[in-house]
C-alpha cells in the first residue's frame, strides 16, 4: 500500500523533473489576503410557514482568501466559515503548486478536480445538477498537472481521496464540507482525471472538451473496492456579451458494500447534511447569459441568466430529476449581488423529500422553487 501513498509525490517531483523553469525570478515572497461577507434572503414555495411571515433573511458565509508566490511557486488558499446548519467551518482549497512557465504548472494538496466545464458549469448562486452529484467545483486531495495553449489545453490529475479530516481506521467521511463527495460507509480512492480542450485558432471564443474520471469506492464495512467512472462532452462560447456552456455527461458507481445494503444508491454529502445519489445516471445541462454594460454609479454590469439541468436515473424505478433557475447578477466593483428564482423536480434543495430526490425520487413528485437573493462583498 505504501506505493499507493507515495503517487502523489511521484506525480509530482516527475512534473519538476520532465519541465525546465523558465519563471523569471522573484526577489520576495508576495501575500495577498482577500475574501467575502455574504447574507442571503429566500422565500421558498414548500415552507408555509416562511411564505407566512414573508421569506427570511440572514448571514450567509464569511470567507478568507489567501494567495502567494515566489520565483515559480504558488500557493492559494480559501477558508469559509458558513452557520452550523450548513456545516460550519471548512476548508475549500489548499493548494501549493510551481509554474514551470506561462503554460505548464503542477499543484498539489486539495486541488480542483479538472472535470467539465471550470469553473463552474453554471451562471447563477445554485450552479447545476453536476454540483450536486459532486461534478462539478469538487476538490479532493491529490496531484494535477496543467498545460495552457493556444489551440489544445490538457489536465491530468491523481486525487488519493476525498479531503480527510479524522483519519480513523474505519471513520465515516464528515458532510461538513464545500463540494459533495462519497461519505457513509464508503469513500473515494485512487482517482484518475484527464480533460482535454480544443479552442479554435480561428475563433479563440469557442472551447470544445471531453473529461473523463476513474477511481475507487472503498467500502468500511467488507473492506473492498468497487470502482466509479464518469464522462463528459462539452462546450462553451463566450465573447464580452454573450456567455454559453453546455455539457452531457455519464456516471456510474459500483460500491462493494455489505450483503443486504443496496447498491442502487450511494451516499454523498456537503454542508453538513448527506443524502442519497442513484449509481447509474446521465446529466445534461445547457445555461445561457447575456452580459449587459450599465456603468452607473450603483451597478457596473447585469448578467442576464438561465441555466437548465437534466439528471436521467438509469436504475430500474427511480424518477428522473430537473433544474431551472432563472436570474441576474448585478455586479459594482466589489458587490455582487444574484436574484434568482431556482425551481426543482426531484431536486433535494428544492422542496421533496431531501435524502432521496437524487436517488430513488418521487413519481408524484411537483415543481418547487426558491426565490433567493445573495449579496456580497469581496475583498
Amino acid at each position: 500500500m505504501k506505493q499507493h501513498y507515495s503517487s502523489i509525490c511521484i506525480f509530482f517531483w516527475l512534473a519538476l523533473a520532465l519541465f525546465p523553469t523558465q519563471i523569471n525570478a522573484q526577489e520576495k515572497p508576495k501575500v495577498d489576503f482577500g475574501g467575502a461577507l455574504r447574507f442571503n434572503y429566500n422565500l421558498s414555495s414548500w415552507k408555509e410557514g416562511q411564505k407566512n411571515r414573508g421569506g427570511d433573511f440572514g448571514f450567509d458565509l464569511f470567507r478568507l482568501d489567501v494567495t502567494g508566490s515566489y520565483e515559480g511557486l504558488f500557493t492559494r488558499f480559501e477558508y469559509r466559515f458558513y452557520s452550523d446548519t450548513f456545516g460550519g467551518n471548512f476548508l475549500k482549497e489548499g493548494t501549493v503548486g510551481y509554474n514551470f512557465d506561462e503554460k505548464n504548472t503542477v499543484e498539489f494538496g486539495l486541488i480542483k478536480v479538472p472535470f467539465g466545464i471550470e469553473r463552474y458549469n453554471s451562471h447563477n448562486f445554485f450552479f447545476n445538477l453536476p454540483y450536486y452529484v459532486g461534478l462539478e467545483d469538487d476538490y479532493d486531495m491529490g496531484a494535477a498537472f496543467t498545460h495552457i495553449g493556444e489551440k489544445l489545453e490538457y489536465h491530468l490529475g491523481y486525487f488519493k481521496n476525498a479531503e480527510e479530516e479524522i483519519f480513523g481506521d474505519a471513520s465515516e467521511h464528515t458532510s461538513s464540507r464545500y463540494a459533495y463527495d462519497i461519505v457513509g460507509r464508503n469513500k473515494e480512492i485512487h482517482q484518475f482525471n484527464a480533460k482535454i480542450v480544443y479552442k479554435p485558432l480561428k475563433d479563440p471564443s469557442h472551447k470544445i472538451g471531453v473529461s473523463g474520471q476513474y477511481g475507487g469506492i472503498y467500502n468500511l464495512d467488507t473492506e473492498n473496492i468497487g470502482d466509479r467512472y464518469a464522462f463528459a462532452l462539452h462546450y462553451q462560447y463566450k465573447t464580452e456579451d454573450w456567455f454559453i456552456k453546455a455539457q452531457g455527461l455519464t456516471a456510474s458507481f459500483s460500491p462493494e458494500n455489505a450483503v443486504g445494503e443496496s447498491r442502487q444508491s450511494i451516499m454523498m454529502g456537503a454542508f453538513g447534511a448527506p443524502y442519497e445519489v442513484a449509481t447509474e445516471f446521465e446529466i445534461y445541462n445547457v445555461g445561457i447569459s447575456r452580459i449587459l454594460d450599465i456603468n452607473t454609479k450603483l451597478v457596473k454590469h447585469i448578467e442576464v441568466y438561465n441555466d437548465f439541468g437534466y439528471m436521467r436515473k438509469r436504475n430500474s424505478g427511480f424518477e428522473d430529476s430537473f433544474m431551472n433557475v432563472v436570474g441576474m447578477l448585478f455586479s459594482s466593483g466589489p458587490v455582487f449581488c444574484f436574484i434568482d428564482y431556482a425551481a426543482g423536480y426531484n431536486h433535494s434543495w428544492l422542496g421533496g423529500d431531501y435524502v432521496d430526490d437524487f436517488a430513488v425520487g418521487d413519481p408524484d413528485a411537483k415543481w418547487e422553487a426558491r426565490f433567493n437573493i445573495n449579496i456580497g462583498y469581496y475583498f
